[in-house]
């Protein structure tokens, strides 16, 4: 399985506006912390990137007992978030590996970054192990599996295949996570809708996508010439893509 290098794309990993405007304040986090009666939160931002989650969330639970943490395998993503979460614990370090005791996290989110792991399992074992017991794991990713007419796989036929080497199917995920013994609920939010073509040249020639990143050069440039002609020979062009959000809730038993 081929892994994407994000030392080489952490400087325009944020110019993608959609990354940046669709993290929200976690309703999830509030709810669990709403019933729950700690002294002290302990959350973690597993594979924490440039800390756009952990932004968010410093901002929207003021209200609340947390120390902030933050993992990430790349030193070049954990500087852009060490510029933006100054008062964050955020270390260096490898999910398969975490450098935590155990049961010390009430609750863990990991936004799009499972499928880039090598050893799910082994990721999966240090989840349980660091989490609290009654503490939540979080995963929220695209589940592509559900959306073979997305955008990117029309015009990157390759960034298919790729994606089906790296992604677990949603009965793989649920399965392995019940076998850890954590309690699991597992939602699939799926669109089709028409977006216009010229729209999302730019996001692929950002190639921030990290899928895009493993492709071939000579793949990804056939992608971008085709769009690029297309756009050109009808300004307004438009297709049908697909889009399906996984969100997975697992809490660890009592």
């Amino acid at each position: 399985m081929k892994s994407t290098n994000y030392s080489r794309i952490a400087d325009r990993y944020d110019r993608n506006q959609y990354r940046v405007e669709e993290v929200k304040v976690d309703a999830d986090l509030r709810e669990y912390m709403v019933h729950q009666s700690q002294s002290e939160y302990a959350v973690l931002d597993l594979s924490c990137g440039t800390g756009l989650y952990l932004e968010k969330q410093m901002g929207g639970f003021t209200d609340f007992p947390v120390t902030w943490h933050g993992l990430d395998a790349s030193e070049k993503m954990l500087e852009k978030a060490k510029e933006r979460v100054k008062t964050a614990s955020l270390i260096q370090g490898f999910a398969e590996n975490m450098p935590y005791d155990s049961e010390s996290f009430h609750f863990i989110s990991n936004n799009y970054a499972f499928h880039h792991y090598d050893h799910k399992e082994q990721v999966l074992n240090e989840i349980e192990r660091v989490l609290k017991k009654g503490g939540i794991y979080k995963l929220h990713n695209i589940a592509i599996h559900d959306m073979p007419k997305w955008w990117v796989y029309q015009y990157f036929p390759a960034a298919y295949y790729e994606d089906q080497k790296r992604y677990w199917t949603k009965e793989v995920l649920y399965q392995e996570l019940s076998l850890r013994g954590l309690t699991v609920k597992l939602t699939v939010n799926y669109r089709m809708e028409q977006i216009r073509v010229a729209d999302y040249l730019s996001f692929a020639e950002n190639r921030d996508i990290s899928v895009l990143t493993l492709l071939s050069d000579q793949d990804y440039q056939q992608g971008i010439e085709r769009m690029c002609y297309e756009v050109a020979a009808a300004p307004e062009k438009t297709i049908v893509t697909d889009f399906a959000e996984l969100f997975c809730i697992a809490e660890k038993n009592q």
